[in-house]
Order: C-alpha cells, then sequence, then structure tokens
C-alpha cells in the first residue's frame, strides 16, 4: 500500500463499517495537494451519495474562525486583548462566582479579551463532565437553544455565575460565543455581515454562513449520532453505529437570525481549507494581507500558564497542546500521542470535523463528516496518514 493511498485507507475502513457515513479530505505541502478525496455516502443508511460540495455543520470549527474575526479588528484598533469585556456588556461587570461547595464570592477580577479567546473567562458547556456550573447551562438552554437571538445568549449567561475565577484555569465553553458578542459591539455590525465581509469575501469562502440558503439545501447532509450536547461523553461509552440525530433545534439551518461565536456555521471542504491555508500566510488568495505576519506569530504563541497545562476538554486530556489566540497549539511533541509538529495549530468540531496547520512545515489539512459525539480516533488516523506522507 503506497503511503499516499492511507488517508483513503482510514475512511475506506471507517464508511466501510458503517461507523461514519461520508467523510472528505484535502491534504496540502507547500502548495502542492498530497491527497484529496471522499468516501461512503451522504447518507449511508439510505444509500444517498454524496452531492457536489457537501455542506456541513462544523460546530467548534467556527471558532477559530470568529477568533480570526477579533484579531482583524484588533488590528484595526477597535478591540484589545486587555478590554473588560463590561465595556462591550455592562451585564458582564460584576460577576460572581459558585464555588464547588455551592458558595458564591464576587469574581476578583474583571473578564478580559483575551480570557475569552483562550477560555479562562470562567464559562463552561454543558457537557463538561463533573463541572458544577454545566447543569445550570442545561436548565437555562444556553447553548442547546438555536432559537434565541446572541444577545439573549449572553443576558441569560451573565446571570448565571462563572465557574472559576477569570484567569486560573482553561475550561473550554462558550467564551467564543461571548467574543462574537463582544465583536459585534465594537464594530457596531452583525457578526454575520463581518465575517462576510473581513473573511469569507476575501478569501472567496463563498458556502460558509449562518444559514442554508434553499437553493443550496440539497448540498446540506444529514446529521448522524446524538442529538443533545448533554450527550457528548458519557460514563459508559456506547458503540458507535448510524442512527439519524435531529439537531435543528441547537444548530437550524434555515434561521436568517441564528449566529453565535462557539458553533452554528455551515461550511463546505474547500471552502474551510481556504480558511486554513490562510492561516500560514496571513494572505488571500490575491495575495492582500487578512492578517499581519506577526499577528499570526502571537496567535500561534501559547498563553496558558504551565500549572493550567495540560489542557482537557471535559475529560479529555490532550497531551502537548497549549492554546494560542483561538487555536490549540502544539508545544511538546515528546508529550504527543499521535503524529504531529511543533507549533502544529487548529481545532475540530462536535461533528467530527477536524483541521490542523503545521506553518513550519507549509502543511495542512480538513478533514470532514457528520457524526455528533463519536468515540472512535478518526481525526487522529487521518492526521497521523496525512504526516506520515511528508518527504
Amino acid at each position: 500500500m503506497s503511503r499516499h493511498d492511507r488517508i483513503a485507507q482510514v475512511a475506506a475502513r471507517y464508511t466501510g463499517g458503517r461507523k461514519f457515513s461520508g467523510i472528505e479530505w484535502h491534504v496540502e505541502h507547500r502548495g502542492n495537494v498530497l491527497a484529496t478525496g471522499r468516501s461512503g455516502h451522504a447518507d449511508a443508511l439510505a444509500g444517498t451519495p454524496l452531492p457536489d460540495q457537501p455542506i456541513y455543520r462544523i460546530y467548534s470549527m467556527t471558532k477559530p474562525i470568529v477568533s480570526v474575526l477579533a484579531l482583524i479588528l484588533m488590528e484595526q484598533g477597535r478591540l484589545r486583548l486587555f478590554d473588560p469585556v463590561s465595556v462591550y456588556n455592562p451585564a458582564f461587570a460584576n460577576m460572581l462566582v459558585l464555588e464547588a461547595n455551592g458558595s458564591l464570592r464576587p469574581a476578583v477580577r474583571p473578564i478580559l479579551v483575551e480570557d475569552l479567546i483562550t477560555h479562562r473567562a470562567g464559562f463552561t458547556y454543558e457537557f463538561i463532565t463533573g463541572c458544577h456550573i454545566a447543569p445550570l447551562y442545561q436548565q437555562h438552554g444556553i447553548s442547546s437553544d438555536g432559537a434565541c437571538s446572541l444577545d439573549t445568549m449572553m443576558e441569560r449567561l451573565a446571570a448565571l455565575p462563572l465557574a472559576f475565577q477569570p484567569g486560573t484555569q482553561f475550561r473550554y465553553g462558550v467564551s467564543v460565543d461571548v467574543l462574537a458578542h463582544v465583536c459585534e459591539r465594537a464594530a457596531g455590525d452583525t457578526l454575520d455581515n463581518l465575517l462576510r465581509t473581513h473573511i469569507f469575501a476575501p478569501l472567496g469562502m463563498t458556502d460558509t454562513a449562518f444559514m442554508v440558503p434553499s437553493d443550496k439545501r440539497d448540498r446540506l447532509l444529514p446529521m448522524f449520532g446524538v442529538s443533545d450536547i448533554s450527550e457528548f461523553a458519557p460514563l459508559t461509552p456506547m458503540p458507535q453505529e448510524l442512527k439519524y440525530a435531529n439537531v435543528e433545534d441547537m444548530y437550524p439551518s434555515t434561521s436568517a437570525d441564528f449566529r453565535r461565536g462557539g458553533h452554528g456555521l455551515f461550511s463546505t471542504t474547500a471552502d474551510y481549507v481556504r480558511f486554513a491555508r490562510m492561516l500560514i500566510s496571513g494572505r488571500t488568495p490575491d495575495g492582500d494581507v487578512l492578517l499581519a505576519r506577526k499577528t499570526l506569530e502571537m496567535m500561534r504563541a501559547n498563553r496558558i500558564p504551565p500549572e493550567q497545562l495540560p489542557l482537557t476538554i471535559g475529560m479529555n486530556p490532550l497531551p502537548g497542546y497549549g492554546w494560542g489566540l483561538g487555536v490549540r497549539v502544539m508545544m511538546d511533541a515528546g508529550k504527543a500521542m499521535a503524529l504531529t509538529g511543533v507549533g502544529e495549530l487548529g481545532w475540530a468540531g462536535a461533528a467530527s470535523t477536524y483541521f490542523f496547520v503545521d506553518p513550519a512545515e507549509d502543511f495542512f489539512g480538513v478533514f470532514m463528516t457528520q457524526y455528533l459525539g463519536a468515540m472512535l480516533p478518526l481525526s487522529e488516523e487521518m492526521r497521523v496518514a496525512a504526516y506520515q506522507m511528508l518527504p
């Protein structure tokens, strides 16, 4: 078997075993395509073939895009890492912290924009196992209610206590939703307009948005797996099998008013390839600068202090990784559990989408599928298959 066939072999094994319905991939090295392809079906249960340019719910792969928007606004002087969030929304002033023993204490300092982009603000997610605040998020529909506006989500969130003192822990959560809200207030425009103007139009990401228009809905792939994010980390993992999941309540596809920072975007492999490619050079396909070289350097630098490492997402460790301005960053390859390189960055989505960028190698990959709450290591196996192709 050729080294260049291994990505296809991994994908075929997973789709052939009906662990995932359909998988797409694209890997480039120094401007040359090393591997690109697809395996399986749009709907393996119905035998529906993958359409041209399938559209995916990319969940948390929305976060790096919104983080780049924040960096663009910082370059423009409209936003700063040291800004208190309460400057943009006073409801986030005078926050309380709920201790694990049930007592409430005032936050000892304001939440800063830097805390949002590095997940150290005190927020969480409903599915974070062992977090004492998570049940409150579930009760108030913080992430699960896709019918409420971003402003309403912020009203609900600001009324709840924080899970820890700002800046003292890394805890994955809704921080980038708050960052999106701050970007709207800082720029005086809606998130969808800002993303379209500053990122999607310059990069030619014509299929990326917070809704799927009627003429593209036949390209939107069905979702498999669980339907509720609170089911992401079951105490007893269940065998992975294809079953339909209705996620419209959390992730509506036809609402013109829906927008979030931590999830919510629909995109294609080709569109996200354009975004990943930009993270190497900072430039658009036309050669214009989207992010300055020094901004990219800051984005790629770890900001998590040693006492807050190793990073974990709930109970899932990320050995060797730190966190930069909106992306994971590989700091110590000696602790990595799968092929990577120092400085490799990127992120993943809850429905098993994934991307990595290795700036030192001028190397990146994008992998897309639709399975919410997968227990199998598809992304790691695809990344390993990509890295082993490097000359």
